[in-house]
């Protein structure tokens, strides 16, 4: 006999109506993250987000980003937030310890936070690929992030109510002990 393998397949909903959403947008190369974060607030609208439950905070470059976004997760005010920066490549290794730490920064918050933070800051050679990746030929990076922002914070209370928290979330709860 032949048993049919199915496994549970859970796919976020695409619906933004009822959750919070956080921008940390860097003012730095702002001809950029202006066209981003455009994007993604677009994308956010189109999905039924109401703008009273859109916060967008600005900080002086990439760097701050990480900081930011931890602090707007752990506050319990977003469902989700979005981190929108541009880092270009200079004539120095600057970019490579901004654009690393950038990276990790947020991953960490996210991780220690339980709170979807989505990577929208570009790392780019030069301008013209920015200027490309915020809506002049590849599309806007921004309208993808506020697209995946919306379906992650569906997936992260779809997950909670079927009592698949991420492991940081389990960890906080009290665990039953075994008598042996």
């Amino acid at each position: 006999m032949s048993e049919s393998f199915t496994p549970k397949n859970t796919r976020p909903r695409t619906t933004a109506a009822g959750f919070r959403f956080a921008l940390v947008v860097s003012r730095f190369n702002s001809f950029i993250t202006e066209r981003l974060l455009a994007g993604a607030l677009d994308a956010l609208k189109a999905a039924g987000a109401s703008a009273d439950h859109i916060e967008v905070v600005r900080v002086p470059g990439s760097f701050e980003i990480p900081l930011t976004a931890k602090k707007l997760a752990s506050g319990g005010n977003a469902d989700a937030v979005i981190a929108v920066g541009c880092v270009l490549r200079g004539e120095t290794s600057h970019f490579d310890y901004i654009a690393s730490e950038v990276a990790r920064g947020v991953q960490l918050a996210q991780l220690d936070t339980g709170v979807p933070i989505i990577f929208c800051v570009l790392t780019c050679d030069t301008l013209e690929q920015a200027i490309d990746r915020a809506g002049l030929k590849g599309g806007n990076k921004g309208h993808e992030a506020g697209v995946a922002a919306v379906e992650m914070a569906n997936l992260a209370r779809q997950l909670r109510a079927a009592g698949s928290a991420p492991p940081s979330e389990r960890a906080s709860k009290p665990r039953r002990r075994s008598r042996s």
